[in-house]
Order: structure tokens, then C-alpha cells, then sequence
């Protein structure tokens, strides 16, 4: 008896979801990586600085992998309640603060002015004046953003749109030249991703939910049967990634007007 594939859709949906694990897609997903390295950059940057703040920690993942790095003073932001408690379920054992903070490019960080010497950030979102603020004169901050387009073609599948089409370099730049920072690098890459079964497209929408806001199989079943005849006609069921580095540095001095 054939299995009606949106039994096994419906299943995808319910996987578990914690940090920025993305485990579950192992050999279903497959993405082109960036040219540079943010870990290996990080890294570098840890080796030497005294005090840090990484933005966004989610589950604590990546920032776990460079705990060979980490200075003496160590802070982490997370805002996701969830993810909130596993960072620091792994994280405060070894010495992180880790602190709830809601992060856009509004609002405040709970944070002291001239704090810390390194401040990063992998894909959330920032207040360039804030960053600014908190980072110590000769500090660096550093990022790696995902496009406001990225994923923009997937998106369309679903009927959807970018909700921050304008997360680009060009929005962000002026933003912290503003702030006192210095701007020494700046990279915009796109590349490719592809998903190996249509499962694997269901579990990473509803782990990614800003892409299709309201994403469920029974809200769009018809555009997931789309993609299953898509797969079953041979067609590469491939989309476009787009991510952005940027580091910058607070200038030692104010500049003059």
C-alpha cells in the first residue's frame, strides 16, 4: 500500500527545532558556503581581546566551537526564551554571562558604554549606534548577516516576500560610520543551496519561520505537492543563498565635523 508522501510531510513538521541546530537536514540540504571563513575570522579577533559580547548566541553553538579563543570576560545575548535557557544550560558553567536581550536595530543594549573590545555577531540583527556605544575605543566589531534577499526564490514558491529586503551592506555602512566606527572590510557573496527531498524543505521552513510567515503542510500543501512533482520530474529543487561579512573598528578618537 503506498504512503501518501504528506503523512511523512506532516511528520517533518513536527520535529523538534532547538538552537540553530540544523542536524536534522544532514545530507538532505547541501549549501554553498561563503569564501571566507567567520569562525576562523572570529577566532583570530578572540585571540586578541580581553573582553567579548556575542550577539545573538543562539543555543551557544558556534560560539562553543572557539572556546579555545575566549578571553577572560565573556558575555552572550540571546532573546529566543528557549534558546535563552540552553545557552545557558551550556554556557554559564564555563564562565559566560549569558543575558535575555531583545536585539533589532532599535533597541538598546543592557550594556555599559566602552564595555568590551570585541563585539560579534553571526545573523542577528544589530543597533550600529549600540554596537558602537558598548565597543571600546580600537574595538572591533564583526558580522556576518544573511541578505535581506536570500532565500528570495523559495520564499516565491510559497507566495511570500522578504520581510527585510533592505538588510544589505549598503543600509548598514553609513549606520556605523555613524556610530565612530571605521569600516575595514566588506564582502557580499550569493551561492546556492538545495534540499534532497521535499521533507527536508517542510522541516526548514517551519525552523525558519520568517521566510513563510503561517507556514504549515495544511496551509500549503498544494505548494508542497508543487515541489514533490518538481523533485519527481528531476528538476533540482536548488534556490539562492546570499550572505555579508563586514568588520569595522571604533575609531580611537572622535572624528572631527
Amino acid at each position: 500500500m503506498l504512503v501518501d508522501p504528506a503523512e511523512l510531510w506532516y511528520r517533518e513538521e513536527q520535529q523538534p527545532f532547538t538552537g540553530w541546530d540544523f542536524s536534522h537536514l544532514a545530507g538532505r540540504l547541501v549549501e554553498e558556503r561563503p569564501p571566507w571563513s567567520y569562525l576562523d575570522r572570529a577566532a583570530a579577533l578572540l585571540d586578541a581581546s580581553t573582553s567579548v559580547l556575542d550577539m545573538g548566541t543562539g543555543g551557544g553553538e558556534r560560539f562553543l566551537s572557539m572556546r579555545d579563543h575566549w578571553p577572560s570576560t565573556v558575555t552572550a545575548t540571546e532573546e529566543y526564551p528557549p534558546n535563552v535557557a540552553l545557552a545557558r544550560r551550556r554556557l554559564e558553567p564555563l564562565g559566560v554571562r549569558v543575558v535575555e536581550a531583545r536585539l533589532t536595530d532599535i533597541d538598546r543594549l543592557p550594556f555599559k558604554d566602552n564595555e568590551f573590545d570585541l563585539v560579534l555577531n553571526r545573523h542577528s540583527a544589530f543597533n550600529s549606534a549600540e554596537v558602537g556605544r558598548v565597543l571600546a575605543r580600537g574595538g572591533t566589531f564583526f558580522t556576518q548577516q544573511v541578505h535581506g534577499r536570500s532565500a528570495e526564490d523559495l520564499m516565491a514558491v510559497f507566495g511570500a516576500h522578504p520581510q527585510w529586503p533592505d538588510s544589505t551592506p549598503e543600509k548598514y555602512l553609513p549606520r556605523l560610520r555613524a556610530a565612530g566606527l571605521e569600516v575595514s572590510d566588506v564582502r557580499d557573496w550569493h551561492g546556492r543551496f538545495a534540499f534532497k527531498d521535499v521533507g527536508a524543505v517542510v522541516y526548514y521552513l517551519k525552523a525558519v519561520p520568517w521566510l513563510v510567515p503561517g507556514f504549515s503542510v495544511t496551509t500549503h500543501l498544494d505548494r508542497v505537492r508543487h515541489l514533490q512533482s518538481k523533485l519527481d520530474a528531476g528538476v533540482e529543487l536548488a534556490f539562492t543563498t546570499r550572505s555579508y561579512l563586514i568588520e569595522a573598528k571604533r575609531l580611537e578618537r572622535p572624528t572631527l565635523d
